[in-house]
């Protein structure tokens, strides 16, 4: 009967934080299916960019993924299709910079209310405490995963309160896998809108993505498993 009256709290404590978390779901699917139709009508927009034009094009696209506004998988397949191989390197750093936004946007809706929270629970505070102490997995398995959002992912983690460049290495690393196969279905594709409806990936894109996905969570499985053991230990030698 305890667990309704501890849930209505933690709602309505963290009523911000959930709300964001919400919106950084539902906003990337919206936005990106406008902006296809709008990349459709202009398919020369990004042709021949200069470099300052492809500076702004990475700052603009680290903001609109921090904010949730375009997917990663939709910039890797869009950056793919219209500025080839000779992009990749900044499409990546501006990943991580998106990641550091992201983070640092969710520390300033949040202000620490949600941790404030859990650290009224020994078992709670003990178990993020070890999951702080094992966040270099912990973030590269959530990035690797191609169905786990990268923005809600940015705010899920920043609550762990974890280290800024721990996170954006991390992040960076963990995103290569799957940012090189979009970006690649990019540079092979003929039409925009195809594209972005069905990323023809193949029987082995197929298989990666599986893979990807069971790496992901076979791997958080066994982070959350150890890092509850752990918790657990610490608080029964402690009694």
């Amino acid at each position: 009967m305890k667990l309704i009256p501890l849930l209505r709290n933690l709602v309505r404590e963290n009523a911000s934080t959930f709300v964001s978390m919400l919106l950084l779901v539902v906003v990337p699917v919206t936005v990106s299916s406008t902006l296809a139709v709008y990349l459709y009508q202009y398919q020369d927009l990004f042709r021949d960019l200069t470099i300052w034009q492809l500076l702004l094009y990475f700052l603009v696209i680290s903001i609109t993924m921090a904010l949730a506004l375009t997917p990663t998988t939709f910039v890797a397949l869009v950056s793919g299709f219209y500025l080839g191989w000779q992009a990749f390197p900044g499409v990546v750093v501006a990943y991580g910079v998106a990641a550091l936004v992201g983070y640092s946007l969710a520390k300033l809706i949040d202000h620490g209310k949600m941790m404030s929270f859990l650290n009224r629970f020994e078992n709670a505070r003990n178990l993020m405490q070890e999951l702080r102490a094992e966040s270099w997995p912990l973030i590269f398995l959530t990035r690797i995963s191609p169905v786990l959002p990268f923005a809600l992912m940015n705010f899920v983690l920043s609550l762990l309160q974890i280290n800024r460049k721990k996170f954006f290495l991390a992040s960076i690393v963990g995103m290569l896998p799957r940012t090189i196969f979009f970006y690649w279905i990019g540079t092979q594709a003929k039409d925009i809108i195809s594209l972005l409806q069905d990323p023809d990936s193949g029987t082995t894109g197929k298989l990666l993505m599986i893979a990807l996905i069971i790496i992901s969570i076979g791997g958080l499985y066994f982070v959350f498993d150890r890092a509850l053991k752990k918790a657990l230990k610490n608080a029964s030698a402690k009694n």
